[in-house]
């Protein structure tokens, strides 16, 4: 995909906010490991759920990292272009703009993902989950395409997947390998790219989670992927329904643990 063209905006909030950790010196991440992070020493992290007409996994979202980790969110709304001093930005689950033409095809058009865009090449952290997965790769901010699930079937259920990097500020909290659970709803799940895209993924190691049992076809098992500065995430299965063991798993919780924790990091 293209680029996003996006018009001038503002974003003076971006210019004071510290940079994510640095590579090191042989390419990998910097937040090394689970438990590198500590989660003690609570910095409270300002997370921004984007809300566009359609999403309906915005509130699952914010609850999570409210009740989940006891951090600051706060809704954004589709044609704001304020991020309002977020650390962290939420593409939520759901289904922006009716999922017409294509999933995600016409939210990427929307004002706030200029300045999400903006905000990603700062180097700010984004991530998406499902129909905000979509999202980010209508925009070119993650490579790649979504096709129909295998089958052409709708698929709702939990699966099971593999966490392949925990390195990055959405993983460190779960250990190399890990297996976790986390709920899928969704009709076009089905990860492509190119061949060098491929190569690529899995030569910087940005392949994040790959699915045990794979429920869509998905090209190399892919659950979810990092861009190739390791700042922007997208995945369909849905950690905000897997954060708290009344919803039959806590599995998710991980994903914005981590979170929390690099950006404690990156404050102190």
């Amino acid at each position: 995909m293209g680029s996003l063209a996006c018009h001038p905006t503002q974003t003076s909030e971006l210019a004071d906010r510290p940079a994510r950790p640095s590579a090191t010196a042989d390419g990998s991440d910097s937040a090394c490991g689970p438990h590198a992070l500590s989660y003690n020493s609570f910095v409270p992290t300002k997370f921004g759920v984007v809300v566009f007409p359609g999403s309906n996994c915005d509130d699952d979202a914010l609850q999570a990292v409210r009740r989940g980790v006891g951090g600051v969110a706060d809704f954004i709304w589709h044609g704001s272009e304020d991020l309002n001093g977020a650390d962290v930005i939420i593409l939520p689950g759901g289904f922006a703009y009716g999922d017409y033409l294509r999933t995600g095809a016409i939210a990427r058009f929307s004002p706030v993902m200029c300045s999400v865009a903006k905000f990603a090449a700062s180097g700010g952290v984004v991530l998406g989950i499902c129909n905000g997965f979509q999202i980010l790769l209508e925009a070119g901010l993650l490579p790649g395409a979504m096709l129909k699930n295998r089958g052409s079937h709708f698929v709702c259920k939990p699966v099971a997947m593999r966490v392949e990097n925990n390195r990055l500020p959405f993983t460190s909290a779960y250990e190399m390998g890990q297996r976790v659970t986390f709920p899928i709803a969704h009709g076009e799940g089905n990860y492509f790219c190119d061949p060098e895209t491929l190569r690529e993924l899995q030569r910087r190691d940005r392949v994040v989670l790959r699915y045990l049992d794979n429920p869509n076809g998905s090209l190399d098992d892919i659950a979810g992927i990092a861009n190739w500065d390791g700042n922007v995430m997208g995945l369909m299965p849905h950690p905000e329904r897997a954060a708290d063991p009344l919803l039959g798993s806590s599995d998710g919780l991980g994903i914005f643990k981590s979170l929390v924790g690099a950006m404690s990091l990156t404050a102190q």
